[in-house]
């Protein structure tokens, strides 16, 4: 298994580089891989903020990504709740430290908006100091 990197991604679900995308295309069809979290919360702020996807788009692209056969994602169950916070009105990378932080008493922020969001939503309470 080869651990792939944000911009691997990136090449092959925009297609935007045709040696690059041919390349990822090529690698991600024959090898097993595996993407870490943190790669996930990358792949998605370059997609949202480089290439302007939406959330809609860039969220269905990840979970499309995250079930070919030949990927393993780090943390697929934290990441699937990530992404039902994110639609429930979470920004993602809050949506993914909140579900990275199961078993801990709670979450405390000085997000104010955050915090009144992901309590609404979710079961690990958000606190404002």
């Amino acid at each position: 298994m080869l651990a792939i990197e944000t911009n691997l991604i990136v090449r092959f679900l925009v297609k935007d580089h045709p040696a690059q995308s041919a390349k990822a295309n090529s690698l991600i069809g024959s090898e097993d891989m595996f993407v870490s979290s943190m790669v996930v919360l990358e792949t998605a702020w370059v997609l949202r903020s480089v290439y302007r996807f939406s959330n809609d788009q860039w969220g269905a692209a990840l979970a499309a990504f995250g079930g070919l056969p030949r990927v393993t994602l780090e943390e697929p169950a934290t990441v699937a709740q990530a992404l039902v916070w994110m639609y429930g009105g979470l920004d993602f990378a809050d949506a993914l430290h909140l579900a990275k932080a199961r078993g801990c008493e709670g979450f405390v922020s000085f997000d104010r908006k955050f915090a009144r969001a992901a309590n609404r939503i979710s079961d690990i309470k958000v606190r404002v100091p």
